[in-house]
């Protein structure tokens, strides 16, 4: 009896072992197809969390940003595109090193901005009855004088001369041609005219 309850125990000992050895050395299982793609999915989410996608840009709208402009400024006059029409515009170089930016505003006609060092003006042109081209910015005061020969900047609120001897290279050429030939003098009296004397008034 005590040799068949032996026997027994020992069977059983060995079948143990041989379970654990076989569970030991069967290869893992594969994963399931779902359980890969929501492995695959969740790494997917984590990446997009990690590098937040960049904010676009979008360029800038400068027709847009022309409608804008100062509802304020009137339309001009044909007069005043006229004389628009004769302003010199450009890099003007004035005397003692200084310099004159004056750009026609294309979406204003007739309308011009100019600078000089850090100040920027906003001129219009100006009737006068001497002929000369005047641009005003009425709210600074300051005058653009384009004459022949040169142009100058004042402020008559200021009474200052802000910039003078300013040319275009068209004026350059007429500067050239008044040193060869200087333009009568208002004073003067013209070839042929007569001139009279009124006597002087009796006290």
């Amino acid at each position: 009896m005590k040799t068949t309850v032996l026997t027994f125990v020992l069977a059983m000992s060995a079948g143990v072992v041989m379970a654990q050895t076989t569970k030991s050395t069967v290869p893992p299982s594969k994963a399931t197809p779902a359980a890969t793609k929501a492995a695959t999915a969740t790494k997917t989410t984590t990446a997009k969390k990690a590098t937040p996608a960049k904010p676009k840009v979008k360029p800038l709208d400068v027709a847009a940003l022309a409608v804008l402009a100062p509802a304020s400024e009137a339309v001009l006059g044909a007069a005043e595109l006229s004389i628009a029409e004769r302003v010199h515009v450009g890099k003007l170089p004035c005397e003692l090193g200084n310099s004159v930016e004056l750009t026609a505003d294309a979406q204003r006609p007739g309308y011009f901005d100019l600078q000089i060092a850090k100040a920027r003006y906003r001129l219009v042109p100006v009737l006068t009855t001497t002929g000369a081209i005047r641009l005003e910015d009425s709210k600074s005061g300051a005058v653009w004088l384009q004459l022949a020969n040169k142009s100058m900047l004042m402020n008559h609120k200021l009474g200052q001369r802000m910039a003078d001897e300013c040319m275009s290279p068209q004026q350059v050429t007429v500067a050239e041609q008044f040193k060869i030939q200087p333009p009568p003098s208002v004073l003067e009296v013209p070839a042929g005219a007569t001139l009279v004397l009124q006597p002087a008034p009796s006290r």
